[in-house]
């Protein structure tokens, strides 16, 4: 009866059932804080605190998602879908769907990559190019669950192995961080090269979906996708003040380090300009509010969900029984170290914020059944990462959903979460255990 597990498996559920994720994180986390022998006063004070860790996301995608309606309507985002649909060229062959599809897979993949480590925007980009595409994607037939797989591959990969942009927080600021916090005394070289192997498991997750799982056509409703995109024509003023605003939204989520003040700057841009002076700024703003909405109470529930989980103090009960359980089998630990981690970063959404937990209990673990510096940080590293892309609640499946469903024929659920999750989770368990056992 332990309550890490129980909250999990019924968020899970929940969620697979088609129940809202924000309510079924509510229900997961009150049943968590009872059963982890919280009363009902102590459980909904520990969600509402942690309420407040989601809020800052929250405004952010907000921002971001008003942001990326007025581009929408400045007509950027129409040229780059005119751009990809114009490789087409006007006879339609095998040979040259072919070509394009493959330009299109290496562009998001591209984008999703530099979104980590070049230009750190994170997911911000997805509601912005996405949509323009879903037209060139039904034409191709191209399975959405794919393009899913891509950018989760994106999204995830990188920060796993690249220690730049949101990769060097993963890698420095919190792991090496918070494994030498716990008397491990890891070195800066170690940690990058610790986390190839792991990574190599979502390489080899992205192969399996891109040449077998979902080679195949899959047909989309034309007519949904053409009236969701926007009908204004293309202005030249508009799209070079697109442009400035785009740059000035980097340089300044760059310098600030806050995507919520990159994003208010670039729909100040916007406003002062008059390049959207057919349409009302606050009629772009509640678009954008509606459309990131979801991901936004979604990322504040999963922080009061986070808070009741170390409220209970069942993760370290749960890491004790298993210790108990397996003895001195250096495999076993491994491999159940590994489906911890995956159990509570499913459940949190986050393998940033799920590191300071697991860190805490597997290095002690670790060091007590003799695996190496390299093998330790191999196996919290995943542990951590492990659930980020199969998670309902997880940024890494939320966005994709974002871009993916804008026509509304791309569900959470079934197109997102739970194809990243076989493609990356289980390859990344396998990939983790052989990285704790060779290294």
């Amino acid at each position: 009866m332990n309550a890490v597990v129980i909250a999990v498996c019924l968020m899970l559920g929940l969620s697979l059932a088609r129940v809202n994720i924000v309510i079924a994180l509510t229900i997961s986390a009150l049943v968590a804080g009872l059963v982890g022998g919280m009363d009902l006063h102590q459980t909904v004070e520990a969600f509402n605190t942690g309420l407040g860790g989601g809020a800052q996301i929250a405004l952010s995608y907000a921002l971001l998602g008003a942001f990326a309606v007025a581009l929408s309507h400045s007509g950027l985002t129409t040229v780059i879908s005119n751009k990809v649909i114009s490789l087409l060229g006007k006879e339609q062959n095998s040979t040259n769907n072919n070509r394009v599809r493959w330009v299109l897979l290496l562009t998001i993949l591209a984008m999703a990559i530099s979104s980590q480590n070049i230009l750190p925007i994170h997911i911000a980009f997805i509601p912005i190019l996405i949509p323009p595409l879903l037209h060139v994607m039904s034409k191709l037939k191209m399975d959405r669950r794919l393009v899913a797989c891509v950018l989760t591959f994106g999204l995830v990969t990188t920060y796993m192995v690249l220690p730049v942009g949101f990769g060097g927080i993963f890698l420095y600021d919190i792991l090496l961080t918070n494994l030498n916090s716990n008397d491990l005394h890891a070195l800066k070289s170690q940690v990058a090269p610790a986390m190839i192997i792991p990574a190599l498991g979502m390489v080899f997750g992205l192969l399996v979906a891109i040449f077998i799982s979902y080679r195949k056509p899959r047909e989309y409703q034309e007519e949904q996708i053409l009236t969701a995109e926007p009908e204004e024509g293309i202005n030249k003023r508009n799209i070079m003040i697109a442009a400035i605003a785009v740059v000035a939204t980097l340089a300044v989520q760059l310098y600030t380090g806050s995507m919520i003040f990159g994003a208010l700057i670039g729909f100040i841009v916007f406003s002062f300009s008059g390049a959207l002076k057919h349409v009302a700024d606050q009629d772009i703003f509640n678009q954008g509010v509606r459309m990131m909405a979801n991901i936004g109470f979604i990322m504040i529930s999963a922080a009061g969900f986070a808070a009741v989980i170390k409220g209970t103090g069942d993760v370290a009960s749960l890491v004790e029984i298993m210790n108990t359980a397996i003895g001195d089998n250096k495999a076993l630990a491994a491999f159940l170290m590994l489906l911890v981690g995956l159990l509570i970063t499913m459940g949190i959404g986050s393998s940033f914020s799920t590191i300071p937990i697991i860190a805490a209990i597997y290095v002690p673990l670790a060091i007590s059944f003799g695996f190496s510096v390299e093998a330790t940080i191999a196996l919290v590293g995943t542990a951590a990462a492990l659930g980020d892309a199969g998670s309902p609640a997880s940024e890494s499946t939320l966005g994709p959903t974002a871009g993916l469903n804008a026509d509304g024929q791309h569900d959470h659920m079934k197109d997102s979460v739970i194809p990243t999750f076989i493609h990356y989770n289980i390859p990344l368990l396998v990939f983790g255990w052989i990285a704790a056992m060779v290294l």
